[in-house]
């Protein structure tokens, strides 16, 4: 018998018994959706979350602060010689140690620090459109490597002298226009007020519309040339020393550096006194978390396909019992113990397949359904959001591991089978 001959004999033999077949596959499909459903999942989640890491900022920088003096134990002492800002947050009160432009040149000579540029905030009072409602903007910069997630448009030219922004999607109906598309192009009006009380306006042309984000949707993204010209204006009045005091900046190191090489820049930034934090840092727990559940899931979801695996040693001890004078004639005929082993062992991984293909199919066409449901519903407020998503990939490895589980489970009763003796096989009632 070939190997094709035995192919075909193994899914020919695998249909003799329906019912307790379609009972066993049932039982693997049940694992297999389940555990292509939790894949899906995970997939889906951190596609979405690497998403967010590119639109807010690139894998090569790093975002550096003062260390804060621990305050658990009482209030930090006043220092006359240091400044404080406002912090990134906004927060009525959230105040840091600021980094002064002399320092930018300890943080510049770390070894394996490319670039080192200050964090200017820029707090506008209002945006507007054509002289219509004046609404509150918070504003965000926007850096090389960013990716927006965007509704229409484009993302602001970092390069460009031209005053350029990007609206979130929730401030396009608002500020008055018709579409997402018909606020690309248009320009827009931000008031701000300087130190000395006097007002001033600055006008900027909107790019792009950006979806929301696992970090929200409230900050508009303006390029280098908006972000500045905001920043100056709201500065007059400052002295030089308090202009040049920054909360945070912005640290580029090579993006082909080890993980080690960051871990070092980290330290020794540490040993001057700042904190460093990639992009990665301040969300990779979201995916922490995200894989931690996912991985419980999968659990369950193992234990089911371990269960079917029983079922599947029962189906095929049961057919080798059936079977035991047509093994005993194929024997007599020359059948080889290892091709009659085969044969069985085909029977299961067949079963496995059966199972596993339907149930990864079952998936994909619920996870799709339930996709439009909760975009509509309950993910409504994150747009862009795939909850479920699938790697062919992670597909074809799920239906080989179920294949690999029931040939594991098929090997018992192949080698019961196979070990069979064929004069006494042919004497069984």
């Amino acid at each position: 018998m070939s190997g094709l001959d035995l192919i075909r004999s193994a899914i020919g033999n695998t249909f003799r018994s329906k019912t307790r077949t379609t009972l066993t596959v049932l039982a693997i499909f049940i694992g297999a959706f389940t555990l292509a459903l939790t894949s899906g999942v995970g997939t889906g989640i951190n596609r979405y979350i690497d998403t967010t890491v590119s639109s807010i900022g690139s894998d090569d920088v790093m975002t550096v602060t003062k260390t804060a003096e621990d305050t658990s134990t009482g209030p930090a002492k006043y220092e006359p010689d240091t400044t404080n800002v406002e912090s990134a947050t906004g927060r009525p009160g959230s105040t840091v140690e600021a980094i002064t432009a002399a320092e930018l040149d300890d943080i510049r000579a770390v070894p394996g620090v490319e670039s080192v540029d200050p964090v200017l905030t820029a707090r506008p009072n209002y945006v507007a459109y054509d002289g219509g409602t004046q609404y509150q903007a918070a504003i965000g910069g926007f850096v090389s490597g960013m990716s927006l997630d965007l509704a229409a448009g484009s993302e602001p030219s970092g390069d460009s002298d031209t005053f350029e922004v990007a609206l979130p999607v929730s401030y396009v109906e608002p500020l008055g226009f018709s579409s997402d598309a018909d606020a690309v192009g248009k320009t827009v009006t931000f008031g701000v007020t300087d130190q000395t009380g006097a007002s001033s306006t600055i006008d900027a042309t909107v790019t792009g519309v950006a979806e929301a984000g696992l970090l929200g949707s409230s900050s508009l993204t303006a390029n280098d040339a908006l972000t500045t010209a905001l920043y100056d204006a709201q500065s007059v009045g400052l002295s030089s020393s308090s202009k040049d005091s920054y909360a945070s900046v912005s640290l580029r190191f090579d993006p082909s550096s080890s993980d080690e090489q960051v871990s070092t820049i980290k330290s020794d930034l540490k040993e001057l006194g700042y904190d460093a934090t990639t992009v990665e840092d301040q969300i990779g727990s979201f995916k922490t978390v995200i894989d931690a559940i996912v991985l419980v899931l999968n659990g369950f979801a193992v234990i089911a396909l371990i269960a079917a695996g029983f079922g599947i040693v029962n189906t095929l001890l049961m057919s080798v019992q059936e079977r035991t004078r047509e093994i005993g004639l194929m024997k007599a005929m020359g059948m080889g113990a290892g091709r009659v082993f085969g044969l069985f062992s085909l029977e299961a991984v067949f079963i496995g397949f059966l199972g596993s293909a339907i149930g990864a199919l079952g998936a994909i066409l619920a996870g799709t359904a339930l996709n439009g449901v909760l975009a509509n519903g309950l993910l409504s407020a994150l747009p862009g959001l795939t909850l479920i998503a699938f790697d062919p990939a992670s597909i074809a490895v799920i239906i080989l591991v179920v294949m690999g589980i029931a040939f594991l489970a098929g090997t018992i009763p192949a080698l019961r089978a196979a070990r069979q003796d064929p004069i006494e096989s042919l004497r069984y009632e």
